[in-house]
């Protein structure tokens, strides 16, 4: 799929992973839409960014919301062809624990950003990729999702963010098959520590340790990183239904 020239959805597209994502799209010759909770910072990105960028207030977790921005990126002089979802949110906390048992409400919440906003946004965006004309190579779009390594090595205190990221690894083959006829490739990103403002939440002491355990690099990853792999995917044909973990060989331990 050629960037340059096509549009471009980038949930979560205001701040870390998918700040740096629209960055490098835009940069590549896309036509991006920025869609974010945060206002301030997305009005402020596509400002920066100028031609080619707009911002669409929305939550991922909301049908309407995500097809207004869905419409916006469909509205624009050139096809959406790439929809990439960076929304997300954690939240620590054991099964059971010194405080009590784990509550449901968190769950329920984390579950329902990382997972179900991601599926809503997959689902809006190919729905809308369908109407393209497909390349000289038959594709019509490409959807890329943000799962993480705690879906494989989910630590203690992570179950509801493992579990989400679980189900967007699960998803993945699942949703390429059910696409490719149509001609949408859809693959998930699945990535370690990465220095974005979530990490940068975290004691220095903390971000110290994660930065020793990563065999090499022995440092966190950058967002320009995680944005160059989600810009081959889109141009690589053969990258379908795969998860691919982008952590410098790290496996988490438990704690």
């Amino acid at each position: 799929m050629q960037i340059g020239g096509s549009g471009a959805l980038v949930a979560g597209g205001a701040s870390g992973l998918g700040e740096a994502t629209a960055r490098r799209l835009h940069g590549d010759g896309a036509q991006v839409v920025i869609a974010d909770l945060n206002e301030e910072r997305g009005v402020a990105l596509a400002g920066e960014l100028g031609e080619r960028a707009s911002f669409v207030r929305t939550d991922v977790t909301d049908a309407d919301s995500v097809q207004a921005a869905v419409s916006a990126a469909t509205g624009q002089p050139v096809p959406l062809r790439v929809a990439v979802s960076c929304a997300g949110i954690g939240w620590a906390g054991r099964v059971v624990g010194k405080r009590g048992v784990h509550d449901l409400d968190p769950f329920e919440t984390v579950i329902r950003v990382n997972l179900i906003g991601t599926f809503n946004v997959m689902r809006l965006a190919a729905g809308a990729m369908v109407e393209n004309e497909p390349t000289r190579g038959g594709e019509r779009g490409v959807c890329v999702n943000t799962a993480s390594i705690a879906a494989f090595d989910g630590q203690i205190g992570q179950i509801a963010y493992a579990a989400s990221k679980g189900g967007i690894v699960s998803m993945t083959l699942p949703a390429a098959r059910d696409l490719a006829p149509v001609g949408v490739r859809v693959c998930a990103i699945a990535p370690g520590t990465f220095d974005t403002p979530l990490l940068g939440a975290l004691p220095e002491q903390s971000r110290e340790e994660l930065r020793r355990v990563v065999p090499f690099p022995s440092r966190f990853g950058r967002p320009d990183e995680f944005a160059a792999l989600v810009t081959h995917i889109v141009e690589n044909e053969m990258l379908n239904g795969e998860v691919i973990r982008l952590d410098g060989a790290l496996r988490m331990p438990p704690r």
